[in-house]
């Protein structure tokens, strides 16, 4: 469990004491008991296996991908998975790849349905983005949803991250953003749940091998 949901736990239960005191009776003082009892289960961050092996994406987030989509940029083509998280899935947000963590960029915004295309844009969000040994990098963006209401995000750039690694949290329903390099090979599709530190999303081809055989291949051809 992250220690945030002690302090909500701790708050409530002092509340229920207080109410038991006050009113003399238990039926007021089970309202806070329980949802004491809802944090310490919202907040909670289950073992999870992390997945070996080179150039392999973990998910930063539980919940179901609603989005593959191949965007076009200035530097390139990234695709983008989208995760949306309930109020019932584990709320922890986890590093998608080992690395350096080489920018973190907060954005305020608004707290629209994060089902909502429009949340990856005008959204409260916070950008992440981990460079690889390898030489590629992946970005993962944290984003606000209609009842998230704050955004937690604790390493600080060029710090190294393990994968799987926790970085922090978004409170209450939400959505992750992950954005890969264009030759990203996908391991999952649409519909399907995932869960963080634990899914492959997809593996990143060796560049630098990749590289040397067209060398190779064009140095026989010529």
């Amino acid at each position: 469990m992250v220690r945030d949901g002690y302090f909500y736990a701790i708050a409530l239960f002092i509340v229920a004491v207080l109410l038991r005191i006050f009113t003399g009776g238990y039926v007021w003082a089970a309202i806070p008991v329980l949802l004491a009892l809802f944090f310490l289960w919202f907040f909670r961050n289950p073992p999870r296996k992390i997945p070996q092996g080179e150039g392999l994406v973990v998910s930063p987030a539980d919940g179901k991908l609603t989005e593959v989509l191949r965007v076009t940029t200035p530097e390139g083509e990234t695709i983008r998975l989208s995760i949306f998280l309930s109020v019932f899935d584990v709320h922890v947000n986890r590093s998608p790849i080992s690395g350096v963590l080489r920018d973190v960029v907060y954005q305020k915004g608004e707290f629209l349905n994060a089902m909502n295309p429009a949340s990856a844009e005008k959204n409260e969000q916070n950008l992440a983005v981990v460079e690889a040994v390898e030489g590629y990098s992946v970005a993962f963006k944290q984003i606000a949803g209609l009842l998230a209401r704050r955004i937690v995000f604790r390493p600080t750039p060029g710090t190294f991250l393990n994968r799987g690694e926790l970085v922090g949290l978004i409170k209450f329903g939400s959505r992750v953003d992950v954005l890969l390099p264009g030759n990203a090979e996908l391991r999952v599709r649409k519909g399907d749940r995932v869960k963080g530190g634990s899914t492959v999303l997809a593996r990143i081809p060796d560049t630098i091998a990749s590289v040397a055989e067209d060398e190779l291949l064009t140095e026989s051809l010529v």
